[in-house]
């Protein structure tokens, strides 16, 4: 739920509020049912809201808040607490009284009573930002999976934050030089710039599990609060024990997903493992009525373009009330510019437009789904997984093992593709090869899960879906990325995640309850042909893009480069290692910048 913005300045002059009404234009869609803006001194406060728990104006943002000794506290908030409730309990008893029955408020009094460990009491996904006007300190928080963005930039005179890099865009005075790390990364890693880099040198992203105080002079001290551990219990647990101990962590995720809502709750269902038992984990709670979405498209002589004969045995297995979406090439062309506008950041999936589209329909029906993201990434369900572990031992280094079947390109080719300037050393090996090294992870594929789950879904499919649902003022939850389900996955042996081909214990507990087919079925990647298998309308779309006075301009490609994937964008090497094309990313990245 939401866009949040804000400036606090640094020279003692007063905000801009001009300023910051085009920050919140940008931020509407999050937030199409309110909006408001406060004040104080140096510090401006700017919040678009999307309703869903507590619908009445007491839950009107920016709320501002005061104790007993005349402090007070102000918080712009994106996201939902789930356990907000049982927090409410807990600070009513420690003697916090509550004006409102949602969980922004909760979030001041915990902010309150804990000061900045109040994060670590919170069961959900946020991004928020406090201001307490006795200290004049600004403090920024993020959820531990990252699953609600927060910006920020800082240059001498200011500090801005935002809930979308486009909104720090709409600011005077934004230097855009783009950071040539940042697009190692971006072109290495299938579009994912880990925090806090973004594709601007002058931005950052807030990393998940972190929170940031700034003092009014912009003095800054920032602290990670959670870490995941990828480590084996003491005592072991059977295939079953663990499948078992995953049930129950599901069920809960679903449950408090769904019970934190004022409004009705729907299901995103692309007809695969994941979406599909989040059906089954509500019909098995009692649930009825369930309200299920799906959309597919035009199929490609090598690729089918929907799901629908999965997605539809478990409409009829669960009785769901389901809306079945198609959407031919021509309508996907035709909207791809307002699904690249709604990106934060360019984003290569090719589902990004579905996800995109199918938002807007279901926009029209609820406000609230369930979405199967993070199952792949936290049980290895994608087939490079078993690629890596069989190729574990006596393959050279863990990063060597990594890279030779997930990098998009190795640094000999980002030399090719990059024009002089944007030329360095091999950024994206030394990120990857931090993020692997990291303490508390027993064998190599703990070392790559966990990795994926904390650094690299964020900007993959947790930032598409975000992006694309709350373009629409929908909200979309993720139940496989509940922190102490990742927790207990992580701590399960990969062997036993990588078993039956991938996502082991979710395959376990969903015998018996959804359809064989679904269960057996070749892991699905929600396609979009066209975008894969570049030809007729889409390549000259392509075209266009990269042979425009804008892009070469830009001189971000060598067109030496741009040539060889034009003249054959359907050629073996014209595809990354996990089947991407090279083409359309080159594409889309030259779009986006030039939409914003």
């Amino acid at each position: 739920m939401c866009g949040i913005c804000g400036e606090i300045r640094l020279d003692n002059s007063v905000p801009d509020q001009a300023q910051l009404e085009r920050m919140l234009e940008v931020l509407q869609p999050r937030g199409p049912d309110d909006g408001g803006v406060w004040q104080d001194g140096a510090l401006l406060f700017g919040h678009r809201r999307l309703s869903i728990i507590d619908l009445s104006d007491r839950s009107h943002q920016p709320m501002v808040v005061t104790d007993g000794a005349g402090n007070s506290y102000a918080v712009v908030f994106n996201g939902t607490i789930y356990n907000y409730r049982e927090l409410r309990d807990e600070l009513v008893g420690a003697g916090h009284s509550f004006r409102s029955s949602g969980d922004t408020e909760v979030i001041l009094r915990a902010y309150q009573q804990w000061g900045e460990s109040c994060v670590e009491h919170f069961e959900g996904m946020f991004a928020f930002a406090i201001w307490n006007s006795t200290t004049r300190e600004l403090y920024l928080a993020r959820d531990r999976m990252g699953i609600k963005p927060l910006y920020w930039l800082q240059d001498c005179n200011r500090i801005l934050f935002a809930s979308t890099l486009p909104t720090l865009l709409a600011a005077d005075g934004v230097d855009r030089e783009l950071d040539a790390a940042a697009l190692h990364n971006h072109f290495t890693l299938h579009g994912v710039v880990p925090a806090p880099r973004t594709l601007f040198k002058s931005i950052h992203k807030m990393e998940p599990a972190h929170w940031i105080r700034f003092s009014a002079t912009g003095e800054a001290k920032k602290s990670r609060y959670w870490s995941l551990k990828a480590v084996r219990p003491a005592q072991s647990k059977s295939e079953w024990e663990w499948a078992e101990e995953v049930r129950d962590a599901l069920l809960r995720a679903v449950e408090i997903r769904r019970a934190a809502s004022d409004l009705p709750v729907g299901v995103l269902l692309s007809g695969g493992l994941d979406s599909s038992l989040l059906v089954g984990m509500l019909s098995e709670a009692g649930h009825r009525d369930i309200r299920t979405f799906s959309i597919g498209f035009e199929d490609s002589p090598e690729e089918s373009g929907n799901e629908f004969i999965f997605s539809d045995a478990v409409v009829e297995k669960f009785q769901t009330k389901h809306t079945k979406i198609t959407i031919p090439n021509d309508r996907a062309l035709s909207r791809l510019s307002e699904a690249v506008d709604a990106m934060s950041e360019p984003m290569f999936g090719q589902d990004a437009i579905g996800f995109y589209l199918l938002a807007e329909q279901v926009s029209k029906d609820v406000h609230v789904v369930l979405s199967g993201q993070g199952a792949d990434e936290v049980f290895g369900g994608y087939f490079w997984y078993p690629q890596m572990a069989e190729n574990s031992e006596g393959y050279g280094s863990s990063l060597d093992r990594f890279r030779n079947h997930y990098f998009d390109r190795d640094h000999p080719e980002m030399l090719r593709l990059l024009t002089k300037q944007y030329r360095g050393q091999d950024w994206s090996g030394e990120l990857m090869q931090t993020l692997l090294n990291q303490p508390d992870a027993e064998t190599f594929m703990d070392q790559v899960l966990r990795a994926d789950t904390t650094a690299l879904v964020v900007d993959d499919p947790v930032k598409r879906v975000d992006n694309m649902t709350m373009a629409w003022g929908l909200e979309a939850r993720v139940p496989f990325l509940d922190h102490k389900l990742v927790e207990l996955a992580a701590s399960i042996p990969p062997e036993l995640k990588l078993k039956h081909h991938g996502k082991g214990p979710l395959k376990l507990i969903s015998r018996g309850l959804l359809p064989d087919s679904v269960i057996d079925r070749p892991k699905g990647y929600f396609p979009m042909p066209a975008l894969k298998y570049v030809r007729g309308e889409f390549l000259e779309f392509m075209q266009d893009i990269l042979g425009s006075q804008q892009c070469r301009e830009r001189g971000l490609y060598d067109r030496a480069y741009i040539e060889k994937l034009l003249n054959n964008p359907t050629a073996k090497e014209s595809f990354t290692r996990i089947q991407g094309s090279k083409l359309w990313q080159l594409a889309l990245t030259e779009y986006w910048l030039q939409s914003h």
